[in-house]
């Protein structure tokens, strides 16, 4: 399997980081727990924003809702309070009470204090239905997933149909966790913008890769199953800017760009999420002195806008093409968009 830039794709103009992945933004890792047997594909992805205490010395944070149809949690309190305080945790849709009580697990066992001398913890679990592929019902995830995902977490991670990624399918393929970096010079200093994806939406005759309509030519190749449902995407971006959550948030917005930009209409049955936190900062949990920020100008916001959408598109899109063929329950495939490497060259390389 390849990467979209390792075909000669290079998805809009900004340069990416050295492992062109969110693993760019210093101290930020991921992991997987990935369960394939059977009719069993899903699994538990869990990304960590950095080191130390995560509920005493929170990130700076926003989310956006671009369409409700999902079932996330954590959400609500991020909006309000503008942190996140763990690691933010992917997987199906049926296995997010799981995953809550898994991460809750890891928090506890972090800090004595959560729950008796002090408040609860705001556990953020996001979700896309991989019911397609997988055995939803089974209900195969379990909470002790969450914790071997955060600590396997590492920089360096896999992508594709991995972890949460397992049992998704993205335009009628197989789609799954993807990432992409993006760096932003501003007045001599570098900052680094990272978007992982959660892919799991569109049909395959809307595909598009970097502006090139591939998505008709394959759907006459191989023409799919009549689409039911539209699915889902998370987008989780990271940054080393500093910003308060209100930027985060507009960030966040950015990403439906990104996502629109590889086909999507965002339909009906779809549910697009997308968070951002940064890792400037920290927000202490307790005290009494103010936290003091320099926050990027919003003069250059368009900047950060740009990368945030290159970064989400070419997430996409690598999402697909690092995932393999799989055949999951009832005998359903999904092939992988890596197959049809020959053809989209010959496609990208006449526009």
């Amino acid at each position: 399997m390849v990467r979209a830039r390792e075909m000669g794709i290079e998805i809009g103009f900004m340069p990416t980081g050295a492992k062109n992945s969110i693993g760019d933004v210093q101290g930020v890792s991921v992991g997987h727990v990935t369960l394939d047997d059977g009719p069993v594909k899903t699994g538990v992805t869990a990304i960590i924003p950095g080191s130390g205490n995560t509920f005493r010395h929170k990130f700076p944070a926003g989310c956006h809702v671009i369409n409700g149809f999902g079932k996330s949690v954590g959400l609500v309190q991020i909006e309000e309070l503008g942190t996140l305080e763990t690691p933010i945790v992917l997987t199906n849709t049926l296995s997010v009470g799981d995953c809550v009580r898994g991460l809750v697990d890891e928090m506890l066992a972090t800090d004595e204090g959560i729950g008796d001398t002090t408040g609860t913890v705001n556990s953020v679990v996001c979700e896309c239905n991989d019911g397609f592929l997988n055995d939803i019902r089974g209900l195969n995830v379990k909470p002790r997933h969450v914790g071997e995902a955060v600590r396997s977490a590492s920089p360096n991670f896999s992508m594709g149909d991995v972890g949460a990624g397992k049992g998704m399918s993205c335009y009628q393929l197989k789609g799954g966790i993807g990432s992409s970096s993006r760096l932003v010079e501003l007045d001599g200093a570098r900052y680094t913008v990272g978007v992982l994806v959660l892919s799991n939406f569109g049909e395959m005759k809307d595909l598009s890769i970097d502006g090139v309509k591939v998505g008709k030519a394959i759907f006459r190749e191989a023409p799919p199953e009549r689409l039911k449902e539209q699915g889902s995407i998370i987008a989780v971006v990271a940054t080393d800017a500093p910003m308060t959550s209100r930027q985060l948030k507009r960030l966040c917005k950015r990403a439906s760009v990104g996502i629109v930009r590889t086909g999507a209409y965002i339909g009906n049955g779809s549910g697009e999420i997308a968070l951002a936190f940064s890792t400037a900062y920290r927000v202490p949990h307790e005290g009494v002195e103010p936290v003091e920020i320099s926050p990027v100008s919003d003069s250059l916001a368009n900047r950060f806008f740009r990368a945030v959408v290159e970064a989400t598109e070419e997430s996409v899109i690598d999402s697909m093409l690092l995932s393999s063929p799989v055949e999951g329950r009832e005998g359903r495939k999904r092939r992988s968009l890596a197959e049809f490497e020959e053809h989209i060259i010959g496609r990208y390389d006449r526009c």
